[in-house]
C-alpha cells in the first residue's frame, strides 16, 4: 500500500471504534475496550510504518508524503483537502501514536483494577471515586468498573481520532475539524463523572474557556482564506511570494502586518487550547476526569495540538521577521510563553494534589514551547513538544497508579474521609509501589531536566540556549521557571515516595497490575532515550560529536532551514545548575515531613504561600469579573429588564393596541354592518318562510286545487297577452 493511501487510513480505526462501541457493543465492557485498544493498535502500526517511510525519504521537506482530493466545488474551481506527512507531522505522529496506545492499554487496567466481584452488574452503580452513603449513614468511596465503562472507551477513541486528523491534515480547515472534535471530547471526558458537581463545572469551564480561543482562531482562518484564496499549508507556508506579500502588507492593527494579524488570531487559539495566560484556568480543573483523560489532554492530544498549530504556522508567524529585531507578534508570543512558564511554576510549588501539581507543570512547560516559538527557536520548541509528551504522559499515568494504590489503602482502613490524591497523606510508597516509584522518578527527573541522562534536559537546554543567544530576558525568566520546576518536582517525589508512610492508608497501598505498569515502563524508555536524538552537535560524547539528527530532520519542514544555535557551555551549565539546585532544595526542605506537619514552604513564605495555593485568586477574579456579571446580565439585565421589561412590555403593548382596534372594528363595523346585514337577511328569510308555511298542509287535494288554480291563472294570462288565433 502506498504511504499516501495509508495516511488517509490512520485516523479511521479510532473513529470506527467510536461508532461500533456506541451503536453495538456498549453493553459488553470487554468487547468495548478490546475494540478500542485494537483500533489504537492499528493506528499505531500505520503511524509507525508511515514514520519509517518518512525517515527513508532524504528530501521529505521538499517532497513530503501528500495526497489531495477535490472536496467542495467553488464555481470553476474546487476547495481541496488532503493529508500531509512532512518532518514536523512525522515526529508528531510518532509521539501521538506511542502515547495514545499506552494510554489505551493503561485505561483497561485503570478501570478494572480493584473491582469488587459482581459490582459491574449492579445497575446505576456510582462512578469510580465517588462518595456514597449507605443505609446506616456510613460514607464509602466506590472503586469499581463504572456503568459508563463502554462510553469512556468510545469517547477516548473519538479523542484519538481528532488528534490523528489534526496531525495528518494538509490544510487548516480539516485541521480545525480535528481541533474542535478534541474540544468536544475534552468536555465529555473531563465531565465523565457527571454525578459530581465539580466534574460538571470543570467540563463547562474547559469548554467555554477554549471556545474563546477557538472563535479567534476561526476568524484567523477566514482572514487567511480571504487573503490567499487557499488554506493548504504548502500553498501558503512554502510560497515565498505569498509570505512576502502577507509580511509586507500592513494590517492597520497594533502595527502588525497582515501575516502578523492572522498569526495573532491563530495564536489566540493556541492560548486557549494550550492553556496559556490568561486562558490557563481550565487546565488544572481538567483533573476532575479519569487519569487516562488527564494524560490524553496533557500529553497525547489537546494541549499538544495548540503548540503543534503554531509550529505548523511558524512561517506565517515569522513572515515579516528578517533575522534582526523580533516582530510585534513574536514579542507577544515570547512574552506570553515566558510569563506563563514562570507564573504556572510558582503556583505548582504550593499545590498538594498530586495531579494538580502536574497540571500546572504542563502549563509551565507549554510556556517554554510557546516562548521558543516567539524567539524563533522552531526546532527547540518541536523537540520539547515531543519529549514533554513522553515524560508528561508517564507522570500522569504514574500518578494514577499512585492514586489507585492509595484508594486501596482507603478501602483497607475504611477511612473514606481521607483524600487519596493529597501528597501529605502519602509517603513511603517507594517500598509499597516500587515500579511506579521508578517510573515516576524517571518522568519527574525528565521534567526537572536532570542533567545529561533525561530527554527533558536536552530539549529544555536547547530552548535555553536559543534564549541565551537571542533573548536574554526570556532566558532568565525560563531559567527561573526551570529552577522552580526542579524544586516542586522533588517536593512531589519526596512527599509521595520517600520517608515513611504518614497515614495508615499509605501503609496499606500496593502496586498496580501489569496493564497499568507496562505502559509506564515503555514510556520511561522514551523519557530517557528520546533526548539523545537531539543532543547539540557540539556536545562531546566519548570524544565524539553526535549528529544533530532531530534538528536537521525537523528543520527541513521550513522553506529555509533554520540556523541552529552554536553549542554554548553557559546555558548548558545554567541548565545543570538550576536542575540540581532545585532538586536538592526540594529534597532538603521536604525529606523530614512527618504526619500532620504543615508544609515547610508555608512557614518560609508566610501569607504569600496562601496566594500561591489559591492560584493568585485568578478563579475568584474571573468569577467576579466575568462569571457573575454574565449571570447578572443573563438573569437580571436580559431576563428581567430586556426580556420581561422591554420585549414582553412591547409585546403586551401591541396586544393592548390590537385589542383596542379589535373592539373598534367589532362595535363600529362588525356588529352594526356585517352582523346587521346578516341578521336582516336571516330574519327576512325566516318571516317569509313563516308566512308561507300556511300553504304547506300536507293535503294532496289542496295541493291539486292550488295547482289547477295556478294553471288556470297562467292560461288566462297567456290568452289575454297573446290573444286567440
Amino acid at each position: 500500500m502506498a504511504p499516501e493511501t495509508l495516511v488517509w487510513l490512520i485516523p479511521v480505526p479510532p473513529l470506527l471504534a467510536f461508532f461500533l462501541i456506541v451503536l453495538f457493543t456498549n453493553r459488553s465492557k470487554w468487547l468495548s475496550h478490546t475494540i478500542a485498544v485494537l483500533a489504537a493498535l492499528l493506528s499505531f502500526a500505520g503511524s509507525m510504518w508511515v514514520f519509517v517511510q518518512a525517515l527513508q525519504n532524504e528530501h521529505l521537506g521538499e517532497s513530503p508524503i501528500e495526497s489531495i482530493i477535490n472536496w467542495l466545488p467553488l464555481g470553476e474551481s474546487w476547495f481541496q483537502i488532503g493529508v500531509l506527512i512532512d518532518p514536523l507531522s512525522a515526529v508528531t505522529l510518532f509521539f501521538v501514536a506511542w502515547t495514545v496506545l499506552m494510554i489505551f492499554i493503561y485505561s483497561v487496567g485503570y478501570h478494572n483494577f480493584g473491582q469488587p466481584q459482581g459490582d459491574h452488574d449492579v445497575p446505576g452503580l456510582p462512578p469510580h471515586g465517588a462518595s456514597v452513603v449507605d443505609e446506616q449513614g456510613h460514607k464509602h468511596r466506590v472503586l469499581s468498573i463504572e456503568p459508563l465503562y463502554s462510553r469512556f472507551f468510545a469517547f477516548i477513541s473519538l479523542f484519538a481520532f481528532g488528534m490523528y486528523l489534526l496531525v495528518v491534515s494538509n490544510n487548516l480547515l480539516t485541521m480545525f475539524v480535528g481541533w474542535e472534535i478534541m474540544g468536544l471530547c475534552s468536555y465529555l471526558l473531563i465531565g465523565f463523572w457527571f454525578a459530581k458537581p465539580s466534574a460538571r463545572a470543570a467540563a463547562i469551564k474547559a469548554f467555554m474557556t477554549t471556545r474563546i480561543g477557538d472563535v479567534f482562531m476561526l476568524l484567523g482562518i477566514a482572514f487567511l482564506y480571504s487573503a490567499t484564496g487557499t488554506l493548504n499549508f504548502r500553498d501558503i507556508l512554502y510560497n515565498e511570494n505569498v509570505l512576502l506579500v502577507l509580511g509586507e502588507t500592513p494590517s492597520g492593527f497594533l502595527g502588525l502586518s497582515v501575516a502578523g494579524l492572522i498569526g495573532l488570531l491563530l495564536f489566540i487559539g493556541t492560548v486557549g487550547k494550550s492553556a496559556q495566560f490568561p486562558l490557563h484556568v481550565w487546565l488544572p480543573d481538567a483533573m476532575e476526569g479519569p487519569t487516562p483523560v488527564s494524560a490524553m489532554i496533557h500529553a497525547a492530544t489537546m494541549v499538544s495540538a495548540g503548540v503543534y498549530a503554531i509550529l505548523r504556522m511558524f512561517p506565517l508567524i515569522t513572515a515579516d521577521f528578517h533575522g534582526h529585531e523580533f516582530t510585534p507578534l513574536m514579542i507577544i508570543i515570547g512574552t506570553i510563553g515566558a510569563f506563563t512558564a514562570l507564573f504556572a511554576s510558582t503556583i505548582a510549588v504550593a499545590q498538594n494534589d498530586i495531579k494538580r501539581v502536574l497540571a500546572y507543570s504542563t502549563i509551565s512547560q507549554l510556556g517554554y514551547m510557546v516562548a521558543a516559538v516567539g524567539i524563533g527557536a522552531y526546532v527547540a520548541a518541536a523537540f520539547h513538544l515531543v519529549t514533554h509528551a513522553f515524560f508528561k504522559a508517564l507522570l500522569f499515568l504514574s500518578s494514577g497508579s499512585v492514586i489507585h494504590g492509595m484508594e486501596h489503602g482507603v478501602l483497607h482502613t475504611d477511612n473514606h474521609h481521607l483524600d487519596p490524591q493529597n501528597m501529605f497523606n502519602m509517603g513511603g510508597l517507594r517500598k509499597k509501589m516500587p515500579v511506579t516509584f521508578w517510573t515516576f522518578l524517571i518522568g519527574g527527573f525528565s521534567l526537572a531536566g536532570f542533567p545529561l541522562v533525561t530527554a527533558g534536559f536536552w530539549s529544555k537546554d536547547e530552548i535555553l540556549t536559543d534564549a541565551f543567544l537571542h533573548a536574554p530576558l526570556v532566558f532568565w525568566t525560563l531559567a527561573g521557571a526551570a529552577l522552580l520546576t526542579a524544586f516542586y518536582t522533588m517536593r512531589q517525589i519526596t512527599l509521595t515516595f520517600l520517608g515513611e508512610p504518614r497515614t495508615p492508608e499509605a501503609e496499606h497501598a500496593h502496586e498496580t497490575p501489569w496493564t497499568m505498569i507496562l505502559p509506564l515502563v515503555v514510556l520511561s524508555v522514551f523519557a530517557i532515550g528520546f533526548g539523545w536524538v537531539g543532543v547539540p552537535g557540539g556536545f562531546p560524547v566519548l570524544g565524539h560529536r553526535l549528529p544533530e539528527w532531530f534538528q536537521e530532520f525537523v528543520g527541513e519542514t521550513l522553506l529555509v532551514a533554520p540556523e541552529l544555535p552554536a553549542f554554548n557551555w553557559i546555558p548548558l551549565l545554567a541548565s545543570i545548575l538550576v536542575s540540581i539546585g532545585g532538586l536538592s532544595l526540594g529534597w532538603l526542605l521536604y525529606r523530614n515531613v512527618k504526619a500532620g506537619q504543615s508544609d515547610p514552604l508555608q512557614n518560609a513564605l508566610g501569607s504569600l504561600y496562601r496566594v500561591l495555593q489559591n492560584k493568585y485568586y485568578f478563579d475568584e477574579i474571573y468569577q467576579f469579573l466575568f462569571v457573575k456579571p454574565s449571570i447578572w446580565i443573563s438573569d437580571v439585565l436580559v431576563s428581567e429588564i430586556i426580556d420581561r421589561g422591554i420585549i414582553d412590555g412591547f409585546l403586551h403593548f401591541l396586544a393592548y393596541i390590537s385589542g383596542v382596534i379589535g373592539n373598534f372594528f367589532r362595535n363600529a363595523i362588525d356588529n352594526p354592518v356585517i352582523n346587521g346585514i346578516g341578521d336582516f337577511v336571516g330574519e327576512t328569510t325566516k318571516r317569509i318562510g313563516f308566512a308561507m308555511r300556511v300553504i304547506q298542509t300536507g293535503k294532496i287535494q289542496q295541493y291539486m286545487v292550488i295547482s289547477l288554480v295556478i294553471i288556470f291563472g297562467a292560461l288566462v294570462y297567456f290568452i289575454s297577452s297573446v290573444g286567440l288565433p
